[in-house]
């Protein structure tokens, strides 16, 4: 029976993003068993998906080399029988465990003159394959193979209901009113965080109704996620920082609906099939969107997005500046779950 290691992403957002690639595997050979090698912070996303089966800590930090650790932990592995492993980092460190475990086939890209320590050595044809959850699946087949784009399956994390009403009576939550959930963090940088004050100004209109708004993030968003309700006067319910992703993943899928930057939440609202209003400065709805026909997009179209700049690099950060409320809004409320592209005339500010 094939045994299959995941050397997996240290983004949630990969993450999520890898579970069509792990459907195709399964799909393909059922009877396959798949374990995952993450970080910490990954972890609860793949102990979710039904088609892994075991989930290990990668114990290595990021950026942490330690060779002859790597080599024990490779080696460690060595009797478990894995007769496949797939490499979705692409760093050069990111392939030696498979390799020090002596695993018969290693697959990834090509990447950090990391060929010699693969079997099967992908180049990315990055037209063919322009989003990041292509490029994952793409590797679930024969490298002569072309991908089923149509057939990529929508990431899907089932929730647990008890678990989450114990969490709601842990933060003492109203379950029961209509809420607005708001994720204003974006953990690669400030150039993809819609404004607060934007974020502040929907929520008020919202708060106004008589409805909830949630406000999600991890402790690096706390900062944003506490002056955003500083500015609607301490009306919305702050979890960001005081939640688990865990607990995280199960109160976001009680949402009405979710407004997000491009972020590892913006994927998880999409696989626990939440309405999704994603927003997009300096990244690219091309190569990350949400994975979900529930999911909107909303992006300025201006001749220097997307950057992919942490911080942007001309001062003016049009690109979510001018992703007005109204636009959010009107999105929102539109009856369709198609992609909706805001485009503004292409100019470049300086």
């Amino acid at each position: 029976m094939p045994r299959i290691l995941i050397i997996a992403p240290a983004w949630i957002g990969d993450a999520v993003l890898s579970q069509p690639m792990l459907s195709l595997i399964k799909h393909r050979s059922p009877d396959t068993t798949i374990d995952v090698i993450a970080p910490a912070w990954v972890m609860p996303v793949y102990e979710r998906m039904m088609e892994v089966s075991r989930v290990t800590k990668n114990p290595f930090s990021h950026g942490e080399f330690r060779l002859w650790a790597r080599r024990a932990f490779g080696k460690e592995l060595a009797d478990a029988g894995y007769t496949h492993a797939y490499v979705l980092p692409n760093s050069f460190k990111s392939a030696l465990i498979p390799w020090f475990a002596n695993i018969k086939t290693i697959t990834a890209y090509s990447g950090e003159s990391r060929g010699w320590l693969l079997t099967d050595c992908r180049p990315l044809d990055k037209r063919h394959l322009p989003t990041m959850a292509e490029r994952f699946a793409w590797l679930a087949g024969p490298a002569t193979q072309s991908l089923p784009i149509a057939k990529l399956s929508e990431p899907k994390l089932p929730v647990d209901k008890a678990v989450r009403d114990k969490t709601i009576a842990k933060f003492k939550l109203d379950a029961a009113t209509s809420i607005l959930a708001l994720c204003p963090g974006a953990e690669y940088g400030p150039a993809k965080r819609w404004p607060a004050t934007h974020f502040a100004k929907l929520a008020k209109t919202y708060l106004e109704k008589g409805k909830q708004v949630w406000l999600f993030g991890g402790k690096g968003d706390l900062s944003i996620a506490t002056e955003i309700n500083r500015l609607t006067l301490y009306q919305c319910v702050n979890l960001a920082g005081l939640t688990t992703l865990d607990e995280a993943i199960d109160m976001i899928s009680l949402a009405d609906h979710v407004v997000t930057n491009d972020s590892g939440l913006m994927h998880i609202a999409c696989a626990v099939g939440a309405p999704v209003t994603a927003l997009y400065g300096s990244s690219s709805p091309a190569f990350t969107p949400p994975l979900s026909k529930k999911a909107r997009i909303l992006s300025i179209k201006i001749a220097c997005s997307p950057c992919f700049q942490r911080q942007c690099p001309l001062g003016h950060f049009r690109c979510m500046n001018d992703l007005s409320v109204g636009m959010v809004a009107n999105a929102m409320n539109t009856p369709t779950a198609a992609a909706t592209n805001i485009e503004s005339t292409p100019q470049l500010v300086t």
